[in-house]
């Protein structure tokens, strides 16, 4: 295997599907093989009914938009490295954080992925965290936690969530932001982060249908490119 994609069929039949980990190796690259495999996912979606979507890195977005995605608003990942943790977790547990994080989640994205968000909570090395009126999931990745979704009714319970949850955290971070987030970018590079690269979020709708609005404003911070 040289080249892979992934496919995540969201909400309702019929609703969304998310595309995402379309990955080649270094040395058969500039082959077409990263188009073969995403023509490939997206006649899957079509053929399905669900509205295509994905986050489009820089060199990825030309060719959507060749293909008929438009972009939806754009976000950035950013990184801060290790550093002494500064307080404790304040986990919340049990089906019923999960249950309202999942609810909360899909009010904000338009469409819900309960079985997502439920699989990456229930994994033992992530943390689901409630601090004032702002929701958080912190997950361990490869080489670094990743903090996402992060939902609020405000921005500013957003950022001091993120304050929260980085003092918290000794190891390196990523989090992907939406731009229009003046509060939030304060308050990571007063925390240390800084932007690694930004992402288009973007979809492909078939006809009649339009790419689920939900309440944009609630989301803070995204559960990653590969889950939307």
């Amino acid at each position: 295997i040289v080249a892979s994609g992934a496919v995540v069929p969201m909400g309702a039949p019929g609703q969304v599907a998310w595309i995402s980990m379309i990955l080649v190796l270094p040395a058969v690259r500039g082959q077409g093989l990263g188009r073969a495999v995403f023509g490939h996912c997206l006649r899957e979606v079509q053929a399905d009914g669900r509205v295509a979507m994905l986050d489009a890195t820089p060199a990825g977005e030309a060719l959507y938009r060749q293909l008929g995605f438009e972009s939806l608003w754009r976000l950035t990942r950013w990184r801060r490295e290790a550093r002494a943790a500064a307080t404790d977790w304040a986990m919340d547990e049990g089906a019923s954080a999960i249950e309202t994080l999942v609810q909360l989640d899909g009010q904000a994205l338009g469409f819900e992925r309960a079985s997502v968000i439920g699989q990456v909570a229930r994994r033992p090395s992530t943390r689901c965290l409630r601090t004032g009126d702002a929701w958080a999931v912190v997950r361990a990745g490869r080489t670094a936690r990743q903090v996402g979704p992060l939902l609020a009714a405000t921005e500013d319970a957003a950022a001091r969530a993120l304050a929260q949850v980085a003092d918290a955290i000794a190891d390196p971070i990523y989090i992907d932001v939406p731009d229009d987030r003046p509060l939030m970018r304060a308050t990571l590079q007063a925390a240390g982060f800084e932007p690694q690269r930004g992402f288009a979020r973007m979809a492909l709708a078939p006809a009649g249908k339009v790419p689920p609005a939900g309440q944009a404003a609630f989301l803070h911070a995204i559960a990653g490119p590969e889950f939307a």
